[in-house]
């Protein structure tokens, strides 16, 4: 078996755009990835095609042997976009071998050790701009089975928030718990913007709501900041989603840095990379949360993962999506009371559908972070697709 050809798709969808990776072989067996890159998708996809010079005329399943040689190779390791595009070429390659051996690809990482798995939710406060407002969207999607739920309280503020700006913040969270009750989980996200003091404050804050975990309080790129907040917070710190490879781990890790670490099969190299980063976690007694805000095929590639790390905790997902979404892969979710059935399809167990991704060409977007925006993410017609 040999590699024919490797073709991005870039697709627009609303909040960002998908970019999704197919390889083609020459056996008519053809994997697909996921390397979605907000707001870089064409340097992602430019990177793709110095790795696709690379592998035509190989055989797609030699995956290790081919995520160190571009690794290697690349010089310059390392990095969002190298490693969004390692990342979703290495998972399309595991769909490859996963389809010609017949098995779903958990089944080629040590079999399932979880049935199902437990999803918080991103994206359902879509709209919401007021405390009332963010407690109505909660209700309701504790009514449709939710048991977790995550989102910035902390409007457009950067390394600093005011008293008045944090108790507005401090509203919010009140009013989803009150909303919510005690047995749901709430994630309070950060968006790294904050720096130590601040981080610091702000745990204080919210410990009296209970969250699950404060994600990312500081900037990524210093771990040493991060672990300052994390010493001096009462509630458990998340972070890792913009960190690449097990090598940018281990500082975690040995620092004791965070209490979940959330490491995203689109950027940190892959699914055998995050197998990696799960089993040096699960040494430390670190749960296993990974991150997971975009497309349908990222979401079947960590659905593989959640099958079989022991340490797997909760998955992110996204909450409601474009109309469309339905058609641009066949993705099948079989979702019960904030649950995930991990299903037994071959490879990721999900197909591209290439002449939907064309109709919905690439469209420029820019972060929304600090701009006031921050819950605008989705259109006005959106479907749940779980």
């Amino acid at each position: 078996m040999k590699v024919t050809d490797v073709k991005t798709f870039i697709v627009d969808c609303f909040r960002t755009n998908w970019v999704f990776v197919k390889v083609y072989t020459d056996d008519g067996i053809n994997g697909v990835g996921e390397g979605t890159l907000e707001y870089k998708e064409k340097a992602l996809a430019g990177a793709v095609e110095h790795i696709k010079s690379y592998l035509l005329g190989k055989d797609p399943r030699q995956i290790e042997k081919h995520w160190h040689s571009i690794y290697r190779d690349a010089y310059w390791r390392g990095g969002a976009v190298l490693m969004s595009a390692l990342s979703a070429v290495e998972t399309a390659l595991w769909d490859i071998l996963g389809k010609s051996l017949g098995v779903p690809v958990y089944q080629l990482l040590g079999g399932k050790a979880n049935e199902d798995c437990r999803i918080y939710v991103n994206g359902w406060f879509s709209g919401a701009k007021t405390p009332a407002q963010f407690g109505e969207k909660a209700a309701e999607a504790v009514k449709r089975g939710v048991t977790a739920l995550k989102w910035d309280p902390f409007g457009k503020n950067y390394m600093q928030i005011s008293n008045k700006e944090l108790d507005t913040a401090l509203e919010c969270i009140a009013a989803v718990r009150e909303a919510v009750g005690r047995d749901t989980d709430l994630l309070i996200e950060a968006h790294g913007r904050f720096d130590v003091p601040t981080g610091i404050k702000i745990a204080r804050e919210v410990a009296q709501f209970k969250p699950m975990f404060l994600e990312e309080p500081v900037p990524p790129g210093n771990l040493e900041a991060l672990k300052a907040v994390r010493d001096k917070s009462p509630v458990p710190i998340a972070a890792g989603e913009r960190l690449y490879t097990r090598f940018d781990y281990k500082g975690l890790f040995s620092m004791r840095a965070a209490d979940y670490v959330q490491p995203d099969v689109s950027h940190a190299g892959g699914i055998m990379e995050l197998k990696k980063i799960a089993a040096a976690a699960e040494a430390d007694y670190i749960p296993f949360a990974p991150h997971n805000p975009s497309g349908p095929v990222a979401n079947a590639a960590t659905l593989q993962l959640a099958a079989c790390c022991p340490n797997f905790c909760i998955l992110e997902i996204m909450y409601s999506d474009v109309s469309y979404r339905k058609y641009v892969t066949d993705e099948r979710l079989d979702y019960k009371d904030g649950r995930i059935k991990i299903g037994d399809r071959p490879g990721l167990g999900i197909e591209l559908n290439e002449e939907e991704c064309l109709k919905h060409p690439y469209s420029e977007h820019n972060l929304r972070h600090y701009t006031g925006a921050l819950t605008d993410i989705r259109p006005a017609e959106t479907e749940f697709y779980f």
